[in-house]
């Protein structure tokens, strides 16, 4: 057992804690992806894990669970949520937008050209048939509707 494992242990039996474990995939979704707001900024963040060779890196997943979990998890989680973004309504997205590029410090505008502009980093390894240009699409109409808001008029659901 490592010390540091000890250490945590040793620390729960002392202090009468109960700690539930989970998988690298529900830490990553419950601890890490829950602290960004929005899909699109969660994407962007995911996108962003990973290196030159297009492998994912995150040290504390990869310490707790062990690089391959850490990986898998990393890929299942980017492939989850590029389906989500995909699946969501418009007016959510621009919602998620808007949320999403407050945060980033960014008019929704420039951070939807942001994403455009790195469309193919967005994409998880093997994202699926047509996944590329879904994506390219949906971020189009979305900088469209930033760009262009119509006064009292609601986005199609």
């Amino acid at each position: 057992m490592e010390q540091s494992t000890e250490v945590i242990l040793y620390f729960q039996k002392r202090n009468n804690i109960t700690m539930t474990l989970h998988s690298a995939l529900e830490d990553l979704q419950e601890t890490t992806l829950r602290a960004f707001a929005g899909c699109l900024n969660r994407l962007e963040y995911l996108s962003g894990l990973r290196d030159k060779g297009g492998n994912y890196e995150h040290w504390g997943l990869a310490r707790v669970y062990g690089d391959p979990a850490a990986k898998r998890a990393l890929a299942r989680a980017h492939r989850s949520l590029l389906s989500k973004v995909l699946a969501m309504p418009i007016r959510n997205l621009v919602e998620d937008a808007k949320h999403s590029s407050e945060v980033a410090g960014i008019p929704p505008e420039a951070y939807v050209e942001r994403l455009a502009t790195t469309t193919p980093n967005l994409l998880p390894h093997g994202p699926g048939a047509g996944s590329a240009r879904h994506l390219s699409s949906v971020l189009h109409a979305l900088s469209s509707l930033l760009k262009n808001p119509k006064a009292g008029a609601n986005p199609p659901a």
